[in-house]
């Protein structure tokens, strides 16, 4: 099996890039390959831009996701996303390591969400969730952050962490594009606890990778409970 990471986090002493490394060793240790694209290290440019586009559809006007489509089939889009796309469409699984920030994830990762998961190849018009251009291919993220478990769910002070805060990334980019996405890896409190702790935390996190496999996956939208044009064909009923 093919594994493909995307790792989000400019120290390499990091505890991210400590889970970017376990996730590898693991990944390895089964007998799967693993490809790694380390955003900063790579000095990913995250911006999009006309520069990604060797030849115009409408030179006079940008729409960035037709130019996508347009330079896909053209064969003229740059060549650091058509590398990073060719990663993700030869991998059987994605897997991505950031650290959480502001509600969400690194400006970094964002810009390779928006410019590496082109419009076309990836979605367009009613091909998303279970008609996405990922369709058949698996996902998952491990990500630590400052917070503690309470303070995430329901009646909690955040809300929600996965299908609230963390929404826009597991349903509305993984779970889009067609991918079955996995419930992710948590690594709470990273920057309070004990070495041993993060210790602790890093073999949980081995286990998680053995057991992929049977790990919870997050539900999506399914589209036969919608028309043509995404309205729903049931009324919720309403007591």
């Amino acid at each position: 099996m093919q594994f493909h990471l995307v790792h989000a986090h400019p120290e390499q002493h990091s505890f991210t890039a400590a889970m970017r490394d376990t996730i590898v060793q693991s990944v390895e240790a089964a007998g799967n390959t693993i490809t790694v694209s380390d955003l900063h290290a790579m000095n990913f440019n995250p911006v999009m831009s006309a520069a990604d586009f060797g030849e115009r559809k409408n030179p006079e006007h940008l729409t960035y996701a037709l130019e996508q489509r347009h330079n896909w089939e053209a064969g003229t889009i740059a060549e650091d996303i058509r590398g990073e796309i060719e990663k993700v469409m030869a991998a059987d699984v994605l897997a991505f390591t950031f650290p959480l920030q502001w509600f969400g994830v690194p400006a970094i990762l964002k810009g390779w969400i928006e410019r590496v998961m082109i419009s076309g190849l990836f979605y367009g018009g009613r091909r998303v969730y279970g008609n996405g251009g990922l369709v058949g291919k698996r996902a998952f993220a491990a990500f630590g952050l400052g917070g503690r478990q309470h303070m995430f769910g329901d009646g909690a002070i955040h809300g929600p962490l996965v299908e609230g805060m963390m929404k826009h990334f597991f349903q509305g980019t993984l779970g889009y594009v067609g991918l079955k996405v996995h419930e992710p890896f948590i690594a709470w409190h990273v920057p309070y606890v004990s070495d041993d702790e993060r210790g602790e935390m890093l073999k949980d996190l081995g286990g998680y990778i053995r057991g992929l496999e049977t790990q919870p996956v997050i539900p999506m939208p399914n589209l036969d409970d919608f028309d043509d044009r995404f309205r729903p064909k049931f009324t919720p009923h309403v007591v």
